[in-house]
């Protein structure tokens, strides 16, 4: 429900967010960390939530928004399927993943 181009417009009307290159994916940072990826496809992003906030977020429903398959999801990088989750759900989850990567010292 939300295509490439919409997921880039809302990361970047955060505050002080940024956008550049990190390996095949587009990083979405602020303060130098990345709170956001996105795929070269523009079909997945992934999101630095907490470990709480992702098990919050992958009840809605696992086949959308679910962890990373690694120790990198048990440190709260969530996946996001673009073409099924709601907009507004989506903004949610991007902006507590803002919030997260300005939170860190």
């Amino acid at each position: 429900m939300v295509d490439k181009e919409t997921f880039k417009t809302m990361a970047l009307s955060l505050e002080g967010a940024w956008e550049m290159p990190h390996f095949d994916k587009t990083a979405f940072r602020t303060k130098k960390r990345i709170f956001a990826t996105l795929d070269a496809a523009g079909q997945t992003a992934c999101l630095k939530l907490t470990p709480v906030e992702q098990s919050i977020f992958s009840l809605i429903d696992p086949t959308i928004i679910y962890p990373v398959n690694n120790k990198w999801g048990k440190q709260g990088w969530t996946f996001v399927e673009l073409k099924k989750v709601k907009k507004n759900i989506l903004k949610d989850a991007l902006s507590k993943a803002y919030k997260e990567s300005l939170a860190k010292k």
